[in-house]
């Protein structure tokens, strides 16, 4: 290389590195306020990877007079520790609580990390049922996913279940109730209400900006039901489990019509014993929901699991 050149490319590659490791560095999550003392924590919407550390759904945190109650613990033990960093930028006092709304592995993979500090595990007992019969599997899963971010991670969960389905909970002065309205998208699906501040975190009950997934364990009619309960709480402000803080109007436009549409049209169809291959390809326009993140990737896929699931019931 001339000399006069690489007076000044020397400086422009180390200036390049060091973009380059600035666009690399560690993922985080933000605190977004939601009420006083109520945050959320938006994850990306689109698929678990190595880069989010699997945390591509929403989590969050109330900080009480007594220490602070986290709402789900992540897809991992490293990820935890993402969770504990964004929970001290806001308050140094410690996670006391760990309420876990679900069962898949983001929600709840994280204990661990939690317990290891001297965290209370909460979940109802069908959630924890749930979790325990999943566990290993789920941990199979994101392992080519997370790789060595998944060292570390056990499946732990609460000790003490509890029963359900509607559980009051005080901490600090803070009132919350954890409650069973019904499998959503996965089993043992739970939702935790302040009725105070009338703040509802949804677990996976609710999803907006992005399509909802329907899994081989998802009941769609059961999850339908379960948003109508919801609607019943007439909550103020939503902390989905995917996409942004909202509204009740937010969330029936992006999941309780989804749900209605899925019932009446996919629902319809199977009762009429029409083929399925002939309803994923009549149906797979749906353009009302096409503006939603990852419609492309999964509404196909919704159909023909609803499909077989109103088959199965």
């Amino acid at each position: 290389m001339p000399r006069c050149l690489s007076s000044w490319f020397r400086p422009l590659i180390v200036l390049l590195l060091l973009s380059g490791a600035l666009t690399a560095r560690a993922f985080e999550l933000t605190p977004t306020p939601v009420a006083d003392g109520v945050y959320a924590l938006i994850g990306p919407t689109g698929a678990r990877s190595y880069d989010n550390h699997g945390l591509n759904n929403n989590l969050g945190f109330v900080v009480t007079d007594a220490g602070v109650v986290l709402v789900d613990s992540g897809a991992s033990s490293q990820g935890a520790a993402l969770v504990a960093a964004a929970i001290r930028r806001v308050t140094d006092q410690p996670v006391r609580w760990v309420i876990n709304t679900g069962s898949q592995d983001h929600r709840w993979l994280g204990n661990g990390y939690f317990a290891d500090q001297g965290a209370q595990l909460i979940a109802l007992q069908r959630t924890v049922d749930t979790q325990r019969a999943f566990g290993a599997q789920h941990l199979s899963t994101l392992e080519p996913v997370l790789k060595d971010r998944l060292t570390g991670t056990r499946p732990v969960t609460a000790a003490a279940p509890l029963p359900g389905p509607r559980e009051p909970l005080t901490l600090g002065g803070v009132a919350f109730e954890l409650i069973d309205l019904g499998d959503a998208h996965f089993p043992g699906d739970a939702v935790l209400w302040l009725p105070r501040q009338r703040v509802l975190f949804t677990g996976d009950l609710v999803y907006v900006d992005r399509l909802l997934g329907v899994l081989p364990e998802s009941h769609v009619q059961s999850w339908r039901d379960a948003f109508r309960a919801m609607e019943d709480l007439e909550p103020h402000v939503l902390v989905p489990g995917h996409g942004q803080v909202c509204d009740l109007a937010k969330a029936r436009r992006d999941t309780g019509d989804y749900l209605d549409w899925l019932v009446t049209e996919v629902g319809t169809a199977q009762a009429n014993w029409e083929p399925i291959d002939e309803v994923v390809a009549r149906l797979a326009d749906a353009s009302r929901f096409s503006h939603l993140d990852n419609f492309a990737e999964l509404h196909r896929s919704n159909i023909n699991r609803a499909y077989l699931d109103f088959e199965r019931r």
